[in-house]
């Protein structure tokens, strides 16, 4: 079977985040098993969901992994000419959800891990297959506590993230948080200026959001590598009120920072909070309670491989560019390198600018481009 065929097969999968993907981790086990590749099941504390960790090669060295998630982002309300969950192709592309992110490297990957059996490695082929990435890189933390322990840790992780097969040194990190902001007690309307209206603090928090973002991209550090060159501060999300004619206590925003290696995220969480609290004391003279609560929901590191390093330059080797690039999205490459102190580098088939998308689609092109690459790789283990 061709990358393409198991592309077919993954797709009819519909493992969107809030579900599961055990079938799909089932496929993949029994293909690996077939071909007798050690393999090992890491599932979810409630069972629903799992990771994979395979190995081709020789036991006690370590070797070369390749990373993808098998998650993919929801089709609801989208507006699809084809089947989402059934692969079409049309006109050289490939259709489906996740064949950009990130079937299609999952798929060429399985394909390599399965060619590797019919040659002699002497350094291993590792895969790991992950579950709610897209969430914020959430399922891979159990894998990567196994490999922390591990006798021998990947001596590099290729993560496959659609990049049109641009090798990418980086992408930067992300904190997801929430503020609740708590005005007074509910009130009618028509006696709103006796109390402090939730959404108002809330509306007040944005414009502290607003105004930190215009400072990071007029005067923040800059990494000119990355299309934004600047750390990023964007509100997502704002859920309040009950009626029109009822004073909110309650508001909720949700917002993230996607930081540059040279920002440090934690500052500037820091910063917020203080102003936060600034909004909060100027509301007490009406409303004692008065509050505005950030908690952290979700938290990753970002990635900076040095370009002088020998995992850039092997996987540029691989590939035959002489260019690099840095990421806009985030990347379970970030844990690897912090977590297991393995050097990564992020290079896969397709493009995001086709991910998330209705219609999403990966070109027969770049399969053959990722199949050569791996092909390569394979060459250089034995």
């Amino acid at each position: 079977m061709s990358s393409i065929d198991y592309l077919e097969k993954l797709i009819a999968f519909p493992t969107v985040s809030r579900d599961s993907n055990l079938d799909l981790i089932r496929y993949a086990a029994e293909l690996l098993g077939a071909r007798g590749i050690e393999y090992r099941i890491i599932p979810s504390q409630d069972g629903r969901k799992a990771n994979l960790f395979a190995t081709v090669g020789p036991a006690g060295v370590p070797g070369v992994m390749l990373s993808g998630h098998t998650d993919v982002v929801p089709v609801d309300a989208q507006d699809w000419t084809v089947p989402p969950f059934r692969m079409t192709e049309r006109d050289r592309r490939l259709y489906g959800r996740g064949a950009a992110d990130m079937k299609g490297f999952v798929a060429c990957a399985l394909a390599a891990c399965l060619k590797a059996t019919e040659r002699t490695l002497k350094t291993p082929l590792h895969l790991a297959l992950s579950y709610d990435e897209e969430i914020g890189c959430v399922g891979v933390r159990s894998l990567i506590d196994i490999l922390r322990v591990a006798p021998q840790k990947p001596i590099l992780c290729i993560v496959g993230e659609p990049t049109g097969m641009q090798v990418a040194s980086g992408h930067k990190g992300k904190i997801a948080a929430r503020a609740l902001c708590r005005g007074g007690g509910e009130s009618h309307s028509a006696s709103a200026p006796r109390s402090v209206n939730a959404i108002h603090l809330g509306c007040d928090f944005v414009a502290v959001l607003r105004k930190r973002q215009s400072q990071l991209s007029e005067a923040g550090p800059r990494d000119t590598d990355y299309d934004i060159p600047y750390t990023t501060i964007h509100a997502g999300k704002i859920n309040a009120g009950v009626a029109l004619n009822i004073v909110p206590k309650l508001c909720e925003v949700d917002f993230e920072i996607r930081n540059v290696a040279a920002d440090d995220a934690g500052r500037i969480l820091k910063s917020l909070r203080r102003a936060a609290e600034r909004i909060a004391t100027a509301a007490r003279p009406i409303a004692l309670d008065a509050a505005i609560e950030i908690d952290v929901i979700n938290a990753y590191p970002g990635l900076d491989t040095p370009l002088s390093s020998e995992a850039m330059a092997f996987v540029k080797s691989l590939t035959g560019a002489n260019e690099t690039i840095k990421v806009a999205f985030g990347t379970e490459g970030g844990l690897f390198s912090r977590d297991l102190g393995t050097p990564t580098v992020v290079c896969g088939p397709g493009s995001m600018a086709q991910g998330h998308k209705p219609d999403e689609y990966i070109t027969v092109e770049q399969l053959r481009r990722c199949d050569e690459m791996l092909n390569t790789l394979l060459q250089r283990l034995c």
